[in-house]
């Protein structure tokens, strides 16, 4: 049995946080994004994206999408962290998050290393500073093949994937989380950072079995201009 606990209507149509057994589903326009049983890609977005980095202190991270919060979580438990920088498009989630709708992230907005940013990833992540960010972690819908929102498609390719480029530190690394696999994503990915790992997690749905996926890339071709300058 499905309780709503919260609803709103917008310009992009109806958000709603939903109890479901012992779990909350987040959906939007009564399609599932995520919920709180299923976070290992959640977590793993930061967790596998972090353990790329061998810096030992002052990393910038900034996160497209709050969701559910439990990418803003793991950021925030790796002691590296200094700054993490959430970009939420839906005021009406920050406010349900405030409000202690969704479990332990209000306590996570109030860190001091929190800085929090209601808008279209795009444009704030355009009027960020070229090489501002070490890590860059995506979760703004389900994958270039599995659209919540049709707009949101500019954001797997590479006009925006070169903005990502830009922005990230050399040596930084951005992570995009998908529903299923994606060969195009895949592809402008290798074309933009010059490399791209594809990790595949394995997740039960209910009685069904599936995988979802997160894409890897480095700020490889900053790093190789930097060392060809030095020469």
């Amino acid at each position: 049995m499905a309780e709503v606990l919260a609803r709103a209507v917008g310009e992009r149509g109806e958000l709603a946080l939903v109890r479901r057994d012992d779990a909350l589903e987040l959906r939007v326009n009564g399609v599932f994004v995520m919920d709180t049983a299923h976070t290992e890609t959640e977590r793993l977005l930061a967790g596998a994206t972090l353990a790329h980095l061998d810096r030992t202190d002052g990393l910038r991270v900034l996160i497209g999408g709050l969701g559910l919060g439990f990418t803003l979580r793991e950021v925030l438990a790796d002691e590296r962290v200094t700054e993490a920088h959430v970009v939420e498009i839906e005021p009406e989630l920050v406010g349900w998050h405030r409000a202690g709708l969704v479990p332990d992230t209000a306590a996570a907005l109030i860190d001091e290393r929190v800085r929090l940013s209601v808008g279209d990833i795009a444009d704030v992540l355009l009027a960020e500073s070229d090489g501002s960010c070490d890590v860059l972690l995506l979760d703004v819908d389900n994958g270039p093949d599995f659209l919540v929102y049709e707009e949101n498609s500019a954001l797997y390719e590479p006009q925006f994937l070169t903005t990502c480029r830009d922005k990230l530190a050399p040596g930084g690394t951005v992570a995009v989380w998908s529903a299923d696999t994606s060969p195009g994503l895949l592809r402008a990915m290798r074309d933009v950072f010059g490399d791209c790992t594809e990790l595949a997690i394995p997740v039960i749905l209910g009685q069904r079995e599936t995988t979802y996926h997160l894409f890897l890339s480095h700020q490889v071709q900053l790093q190789q201009a930097g060392l060809q300058n030095s020469l």
